[in-house]
């Protein structure tokens, strides 16, 4: 499959369409360099019809109505079942198209696509309103309706996962949607699409837009029949979104950064706590916005952990994509991997301790890929950049604590608070201080 290169077209108002410029893009396979796919390389116009699309589809319809829910949710549904049936090409795809290993590929992203769907399947006809208590004179009735026009600009990390997350939510409650996947991985969305087409959806309720951000984003972003936009990346970028946004006032969602604390008390569990730790920070080689990228020991365990911690990482097989035994692939792009390499190399040049890592795999197999290996810091404080600037690659920074109050602000002593994780075997505890910690979400 890695010799095949696979044309494909964006999808507007029910049809597979060309780039009004004509132009197209290439996906580089992060495995070794070679083109995978292309696809059109849209712009403003294109943006301009798939929006048009979407608003006639909206109002020109009766697909938001309220009558219509059982036929949302029966159309999420059978997506959802046509992403299952083709689990394993689709795998397949998005593991060459990202770096990802088939095995996370097939075990995780394909499944939860789906999952998405089916979950969303259900609630379509469940968005019920409510009356709420006034004087016997009166009567006050909340009702969900739907917004409109969505748009929603995707991530690269998690191509397929993304587009579901998005899409589907917005068709369950009766909003049409105009998609922009990453131009670095949009093979899968472009997948979904086709899925999209064949059961039946109307012309214009899904709309995907491929290009680069600087004009499909930015577009999507100033369009002004856009009524909500959803944006997953990074957090200067996302900056810029909520500006153009802003323009004309649209609702507006983002999941940007992180550098997820990872606090392990000394009675945790340390073998599963060493589990999640690696977890945290190797998943999909590090490409996750809410990676456990500092870990933060007590004192009681921290050569303990370290030991075993270091050990196990060195034992994580990097290898190609499709490789079944990989537990962690390349990274996206070689200008991606100069990047993080850029901190590792900072890291040695300022006093950090290398504990493993910090270089590409010596494995001659691999020299065409943008691979590195499982690297892990040791620093003795917190505001050392390594900490404190998200990597987005393969790099952990260890750091020690001794009290709670201490590693409660050493926690929260950044400019992210996207997720964060409590080890502990006390209940009260966990509460205690997963509450304190500034973030999103905490495990």
């Amino acid at each position: 499959m890695s010799a095949e290169i696979r044309e494909y077209s964006m999808y507007i108002d029910g049809t597979f369409v060309e780039a009004d410029s004509g132009e197209r893009s290439k996906s580089i396979g992060p495995a070794d360099q070679e083109t995978i796919a292309t696809f059109p390389r849209g712009g403003k116009e294109d943006v301009d019809r798939a929006v048009a699309a979407a608003r006639k589809a909206f109002e020109d319809s009766d697909w938001g109505h309220v009558r219509n829910s059982v036929e949302r949710g029966r159309l999420l549904r059978e997506i959802g079942r046509r992403l299952r049936d083709d689990l394993d090409r689709l795998a397949e795809i998005e593991a060459l198209d990202t770096g990802k290993t088939i095995t996370e590929t097939s075990l995780i992203d394909v499944h939860q696509a789906a999952d998405t769907f089916e979950y969303f399947a259900d609630l379509a006809t469940q968005l019920n309103g409510e009356v709420l208590a006034v004087p016997a004179d009166a009567l006050d009735v909340a009702l969900r309706e739907p917004l409109g026009v969505c748009g929603a600009i995707a991530a690269w990390n998690f191509p397929l996962m993304f587009a579901a997350w998005k899409i589907a939510p917005a068709l369950a409650a009766g909003n049409t949607t105009v998609f922009k996947p990453a131009e670095l991985t949009s093979m899968s969305a472009l997948e979904l699409a086709k899925i999209c087409d064949a059961v039946g959806l109307p012309a214009g309720v899904v709309n995907v837009v491929t290009g680069p951000g600087s004009a499909v984003g930015q577009a999507l972003a100033e369009h002004p029949d856009v009524a909500k936009l959803s944006f997953t990346g990074s957090t200067e970028v996302g900056r810029r979104i909520l500006q153009a946004a802003g323009g004309n006032l649209k609702k507006t969602t983002l999941e940007l950064g992180g550098k997820s604390p990872n606090i392990v008390f000394p009675d945790a569990d340390l073998s599963r706590a060493v589990s999640g730790a690696l977890t945290a920070i190797f998943f999909n080689a590090g490409e996750c916005c809410i990676a456990g990228s500092r870990l933060f020991l007590h004192t009681d365990i921290y050569d303990t952990f370290v030991e075993q911690l270091v050990e196990r990482a060195r034992k994580i097989k990097v290898g190609h994509p499709l490789d079944w035994d990989s537990r962690m692939g390349p990274l996206v792009t070689p200008a991606h991997r100069q990047q993080v390499l850029s901190y590792v190399d900072w890291a040695k040049q300022n006093g950090l301790k290398l504990l493993c890592g910090g270089e590409a795999p010596k494995d001659p197999a691999l020299s065409r890929g943008n691979y590195l290996e499982p690297t892990i810091f040791a620093a003795d404080s917190n505001a050392v950049k390594l900490a404190q600037e998200e990597i987005f690659g393969p790099v952990l920074t260890v750091l020690k604590f001794s009290e709670e109050d201490e590693v409660v602000r050493m926690a929260n002593d950044t400019i992210y608070g996207l997720a964060g994780a409590v080890w502990t075997q006390d209940i009260k505890r966990a509460f205690r201080v997963a509450k304190r910690i500034k973030a999103g979400q905490v495990w």
